[in-house]
C-alpha cells in the first residue's frame, strides 16, 4: 500500500513539474511535440531511477560513513553528469538506433534539476532504496504526463487563431499554469 500512495503523490499529487517546478527548461524546451515529449520522458525516466539508485547508494555507503554529507550536492551533480555521458557512450555501441532517437535529449538530461532534486528528495525523505526507485519512477512518469498533456496542448494551441501577442510563449505558459491549477486539484487525495 506504502508504494501506492508513494506512485499517486508522485505522479499526480507532488508532479515533479507542475507542483514542485523542477524541470522547467525541457518542460518549456522540448514540449512543442508530442513525439520529442515521449523521447525525453524515455530518457529522463531512464537516468532518474539509475541516478537515484547511485546517488542513494553514495549517500548512504560513503558520505554518511565518512561524515561528509555537506559534499551531497557536488557529488551528486558529478555522478548524474557522469551516468548521462556513460549511458551516451554506451547506447553509441550497443544500440546505435536507440542512440539517434535519444541522441538529442541526453545532454538536455545533464542539465534537468528535476533529476538532482528527486535524488536528493529520496534521500530527505528518508526512503529505503525500493522506495527510492518507486519515487524516481513515479516522479520520471508525472514529468513525463505533464510533458505530454503539455505537448499535446501546444499542438493544438498551434491550430487555433489566436492573437498575434499571444502566439508561442505567452499561450504556453497560460496553459502550464491552467495545467498546473488543474494538478492542485490532486492535492487532498494523498497525505
Amino acid at each position: 500500500m506504502e508504494y501506492l500512495l508513494i506512485l499517486i503523490s508522485a505522479i499526480l499529487v507532488n508532479n515533479v513539474v507542475l507542483m514542485q517546478f523542477l524541470g522547467i527548461c525541457p518542460f518549456l524546451g522540448v514540449s512543442k511535440k508530442v513525439s520529442t515529449a515521449v523521447g525525453m520522458t524515455g530518457a529522463v525516466t531512464f537516468v532518474m531511477v539509475i541516478a537515484t539508485i547511485v546517488t542513494y547508494l553514495i549517500q548512504h555507503y560513503v558520505l554518511e560513513v565518512y561524515n561528509i554529507g555537506f559534499m551531497q550536492t557536488i557529488t551528486f551533480i558529478l555522478v548524474i553528469a557522469s551516468l548521462v555521458q556513460l549511458v551516451e557512450i554506451i547506447l553509441k555501441k550497443v544500440s546505435p538506433a536507440l542512440y539517434q532517437a535519444l541522441g538529442v535529449f541526453l545532454p538536455l538530461i545533464t542539465t534537468n534539476c528535476a533529476i538532482l532534486g528527486i535524488a536528493i528528495l529520496a534521500i530527505k525523505k528518508n526512503y529505503g532504496l525500493l522506495e527510492s526507485v518507486v519515487y524516481s519512477s513515479a516522479s520520471a512518469l508525472g514529468f513525463g504526463l505533464a510533458l505530454v498533456l503539455f505537448a499535446g496542448l501546444r499542438e493544438h494551441l498551434d491550430l487555433i487563431n489566436l492573437p498575434k501577442g499571444m502566439k508561442g510563449t505567452p499561450a504556453a505558459l497560460i496553459v502550464a499554469g491552467l495545467l498546473a491549477m488543474a494538478f492542485m486539484g490532486f492535492s487532498g487525495l494523498v497525505k
